[in-house]
């Protein structure tokens, strides 16, 4: 299981990949980020709420967590955990 990639939710809508990277680097180097868009409805451009990141190493991300969970980040308090595999679709 790779403790590197943190799930980010209770995100602000109008939070830019950007900004949610740029707050992460401040614990440690980030290898990639990405927000969730809604892909159904007629807004796609918003954002579903949450996202992902992934840190260098399993060392930065158990001090994200410890550092970023609860914490309020463009005026709302985020969760950040590590990221569970995506469940498999029986469809």
């Amino acid at each position: 299981m790779d403790n590197t990639k943190l799930y980010v939710g209770n995100l602000s809508y109008e939070v830019k990949e950007q900004e949610l990277q740029k707050y992460f680097e401040s614990i440690g180097e980030v290898l990639h980020t990405k927000i969730i868009f809604d892909e159904t409805s007629s807004n796609r451009k918003r954002s579903k709420g949450f996202g992902f990141i992934e840190m260098s190493s399993e060392e930065s991300a158990k001090k994200a967590i410890e550092k970023l969970n609860g914490k309020e980040f463009m005026g709302r308090n985020i969760i950040v955990s590590v990221a569970r595999p995506r469940a498999k679709k029986d469809f």
